[in-house]
């Protein structure tokens, strides 16, 4: 008979069910423990989470559950309010995060400004605050929010993170799902939407990387080859001159487009400070900008101060190189791009270095030919002296 195999497939199934992981979860599909029930939820649009809630308006109460899974087991996840903005900072937070002990808490947290953030009170009347870890890695934050009166669309903002210092989360990551994690729920209608905002401001960190990837990464250093090699052989003439100036100048104006967008994120991006990065591209600014003013100072080659323009002027140029390609690697750090652009740069700078040094063997042969054929052009002075000497003896 056939019944018999139907137990086992149900047992099956029921297990591969259990162990799903959340993303195949969708709001309506997840339970909570002690019964709990809501009469909303929205899956949202970023991090895999959801929100459950119930609003009671004759108390203006909000009822919720939160649940996402954080980045790492040690990590967090939260959930906010911001009644004046639709971002962070200022957001009225609900984060629930592992303790040392292994233990699951939900604390209150007033984030007035990116950084490191410790428990404090909220604007709001929160009861009920606890939180737990769901055996499919989710964590789960409850509460009770009790709103102003008449408050019933709100801008929410959602996060996870990856690990907890003490009772202080630490920084979460910034990538595209991240940044877009904020919109709005309206608590009547149930609608809640997500905000793309993280795509123009993803947008414009490439933008950055790529003006500067371009210009002190790749056009300054070709200019330096240019400047370096070229002026040994004798058919570029004064050629390699006027390349040389078109590289960096056109560089330099990259550059600085470059410069100004970073300026740009950092002034809507505060509390978020990439120190290294930062203070190499204000150091790569200012000297990029001397080397500029330096070629119109420029002494004529007969000049007494020629030498030391020379040297002062190579010394920068090597300098503003080597910042401009550590500066690159430090954004590739903080952008994480698909590897593929991080290799694509790697290729780049090996093939200019490998030109570098095929260039320089090249240009030390040519040196020491012209050396070799100048001084057999030269007359033996002994000879032409002893020559000179014997005649002013016959003739005395």
């Amino acid at each position: 008979m056939a019944s018999p195999a139907l137990p086992p497939l149900v047992l099956l199934l029921l297990f591969f069910s259990a162990f799903a992981p959340a993303e195949s979860q969708t709001c309506s599909s997840r339970a909570f423990t002690k019964n709990r029930l809501y009469s909303t939820c929205a899956d949202l649009p970023h991090l895999s989470a959801q929100l459950h809630w119930t609003y009671d308006p004759p108390t203006s109460t909000l009822r919720l559950a939160f649940a996402a899974a954080p980045t790492k087991p040690s990590g967090w996840v939260a959930w906010a309010i911001n009644p004046k903005s639709t971002g962070m900072v200022g957001s009225q937070s609900l984060i629930a995060y592992r303790q040392s002990d292994g233990s699951v808490v939900a604390k209150t947290f007033n984030v007035s400004e990116y950084g490191p953030i410790r428990p404090s009170k909220i604007d709001y009347e929160v009861a009920n605050l606890e939180a737990e870890y769901a055996r499919d890695g989710v964590m789960v934050v409850y509460g009770e929010v009790k709103l102003p009166r008449g408050m019933t669309r709100v801008n929410q903002v959602w996060q996870v993170g990856g690990s907890v210092k003490g009772s202080s989360p630490d920084v979460h990551a910034f990538g595209k799902e991240n940044l877009g994690a904020k919109g709005t729920v309206d608590l009547l209608t149930g609608v809640a939407s997500g905000s793309d905002g993280g795509d123009g401001r993803m947008r414009k960190k490439n933008v950055h990387g790529v003006l500067n990837a371009v210009s002190w990464g790749i056009l300054l250093p070709l200019g330096a080859i240019v400047a370096r090699y070229l002026k040994t052989f004798n058919s570029a003439n004064n050629a390699w001159f006027y390349l040389h100036v078109s590289c960096q100048i056109i560089g330099y104006a990259v550059g600085v487009a470059g410069w100004a967008t970073g300026l740009s994120l950092g002034s809507k991006s505060k509390g978020i400070v990439y120190h290294t990065h930062r203070s190499i591209g204000i150091a790569l600014f200012s000297l990029g900008t001397i080397q500029v003013f330096a070629l119109l100072l420029r002494p004529r080659k007969e000049h007494k101060y020629r030498p030391y323009w020379k040297v002062y002027h190579q010394t920068v140029g090597y300098a503003v190189i080597i910042l401009s390609v550590v500066n690159v690697f430090k954004g590739l750090d903080i952008l994480k791009p698909d590897q593929k652009w991080r290799t694509g740069y790697i290729v780049v700078v090996s093939v200019l270095g490998a030109i570098a040094v095929a260039l320089e063997a090249i240009t030390l042969v040519i040196t020491l030919r012209r050396k070799m054929s100048t001084n057999a052009a030269k007359p033996y002075n002994g000879a032409s002296n002893g020559h000179e000497n014997g005649n002013q003896q016959s003739l005395v």
